[in-house]
């Protein structure tokens, strides 16, 4: 299996912390944007893809901070990060993904991201 590459995007989000946080870290939040449906089961979340599922455990969550997940199928230590950074001084709110791809899908996943996200800030109202 090819190594996987982490990488780091930031998007500046016009939201309360605790607002996005619950787009983030429930099943209906994620449902509005992330996927077309969302099921979880403690720590076990299905998500649903034009009938396709994949599932992830969540690792971590810290309340209106972040939260943490790691596909099911992944056999490396690998896993997707939504954090929620605010900055002390302007107090302006960032969400700062981490994840993971192999070499030749790094621009492909990180275009990804920036789409679901923009999807984010327009339920949100965030420009």
């Amino acid at each position: 299996m090819d190594e996987k590459t982490k990488f780091e995007i930031e998007f500046v989000i016009q939201a309360s912390p605790q607002l996005l946080f619950q787009y983030l870290a429930t099943p209906s939040g994620l449902s509005e944007w992330f996927a077309d449906n969302v099921n979880s089961r403690g720590e076990r979340f299905t998500f649903i893809w034009e009938g396709t599922e994949e599932v992830a455990r969540l690792l971590k969550r810290k309340t209106d901070e972040f939260v943490r997940f790691a596909w099911e199928y992944n056999d490396d230590d690998s896993y997707f990060e939504m954090r929620i950074i605010v900055d002390e001084i302007t107090k302006d709110v960032s969400l700062f993904i981490t994840d993971f791809a192999e070499e030749d899908e790094l621009e492909e996943a990180k275009m990804l991201w920036t789409n679901q996200v923009s999807d984010l800030k327009q339920i949100l109202g965030s420009t």
